[in-house]
């Protein structure tokens, strides 16, 4: 049985009219991009996951009271090309983090530069 020519037209025609904002990627509107952070710690946990790396570390104010902070940084597949993997950050390394805070104060980042154990690991997301 044959389709009408019309239905293939209405489904090529349906998809091609889909917004291209649906297909958007989310913003760094979120994070302050216009002054950077540097923040020391300890990480207590690393997520080797999509959409985004996360690095979890606590860090101690100038008061001494202990912060517990989140960064995120690109996609798995980008820093897979910039030479990291899932054992790249353990649970324990010492870490020097720098990037964005969040607008909102949160101990929050989007992270551009990252230092583990003394050693500067590739940001550049293999690009």
């Amino acid at each position: 049985m044959k389709r009408p020519r019309w239905i293939l037209m209405l489904v090529i025609t349906s998809v091609l009219s889909i917004p291209s904002f649906v297909f958007a990627h989310h913003s760094a509107a979120a994070y302050e991009s216009t002054k950077q952070v540097t923040v020391s710690g300890t990480v207590t946990e690393f997520h080797f996951v999509n959409p985004h790396v996360l690095i979890h570390w606590t860090a101690k104010d100038e008061e001494g009271n202990v912060q517990n902070w989140q960064g995120e940084l690109t996609s798995p597949n980008h820093l897979i090309r910039a030479g990291w993997n899932k054992d790249s950050i353990k649970a324990g390394d010492p870490v020097t983090l720098t990037g964005f805070q969040a607008r909102n104060g949160a101990y929050s980042m989007r992270i551009a530069k990252v230092v583990v154990k003394g050693q500067a690991l590739d940001t550049s997301q293999g690009q």
